[in-house]
């Protein structure tokens, strides 16, 4: 038997729309509880038992996870692997219930924010080419980065096979000498999620990816206190501002 849950979070967990758009609808008198309209947004009910309906439809409940996971190195973005551990195998057995999934990959030996859920319809939107949904990652970065390269980024580089990105926002945060040689800190936005995209960006302007940490994706920033190999359920805020992704435009309209 599934908890007492509000309505509004119900419906919002279901994907019908963000907490504050959801109560602008039930007040116009759109949802209806075992047959009777509700407008009180807060009401509090069984989900497996209420026969609850958005504009006629029949909202059909299932559990819903969203964990935020700061991902180690040496784990990789799959739900199982045969040779490696994945993501997955660092919740408890509770959350694996749910079946959750990472919504996109990071690298084996990328570090930094994961989302896990079980959301199919959050994962789409958050993925979609069309959304554009920005990525913020961390990286050092063997070579000296300059103005030359920002302005490369924010024209677009080709990739090694022809790809031609799209803009991007390289900011540069320091540089240092390591063994190697220079080594410059940058943080990078992007807007899109080709394969290996970061460290072939910079290998097409000549230069070497040598530690990565993705540090947002869209709204949802990676919270600074969780530890790696660390993970915790997204708060009402966060899940929030992820379910608004939704109404972010395509970029080709």
């Amino acid at each position: 038997m599934a908890k007492r849950m509000r309505l509004d979070k119900l419906l919002a967990n279901m994907g019908y729309g963000t907490r504050s758009e959801i109560r602008r609808v039930v007040k116009q008198g759109i949802v209806t509880v075992d047959g009777v309209i509700i407008k009180d947004f807060g009401l509090i009910l069984d989900p497996d038992a209420a026969d609850v309906r958005f504009d006629g439809e029949k909202v059909v409940f299932r559990e819903v996870i969203y964990v935020m996971l700061n991902k180690p190195q040496g784990v990789v973005s799959a739900t199982e692997d045969k040779r490696d551990r994945t993501v997955i195998d660092l919740l408890d057995p509770d959350d694996r219930v749910l079946e959750p999934f990472p919504v996109g990959r990071l690298d084996k030996d990328t570090e930094g924010l994961l989302l896990l859920t079980n959301d199919g319809k959050l994962a789409h939107e958050l993925l979609s080419p069309r959304k554009h949904v920005p990525k913020i990652y961390e990286a050092h970065v063997l070579g000296e980065v300059g103005v030359e390269d920002i302005r490369a980024f924010a024209a677009g580089v080709e990739l090694d096979d022809g790809y031609k990105t799209m803009p991007a926002q390289l900011i540069i945060d320091g540089h240092e000498t390591a063994q190697e040689g220079p080594l410059s800190r940058i943080t990078l936005t992007i807007h899109e999620g080709k394969f290996h995209q970061v460290k072939r960006m910079f290998e097409a302007v000549g230069k070497k990816v040598v530690y990565l940490r993705r540090i947002a994706m869209g709204p949802l920033q990676l919270d600074p206190h969780l530890k790696l190999g660390d993970y915790r359920a997204l708060t009402e805020s966060e899940l929030e501002s992820l379910l608004s992704v939704h109404d972010v435009k395509d970029a080709s309209d």
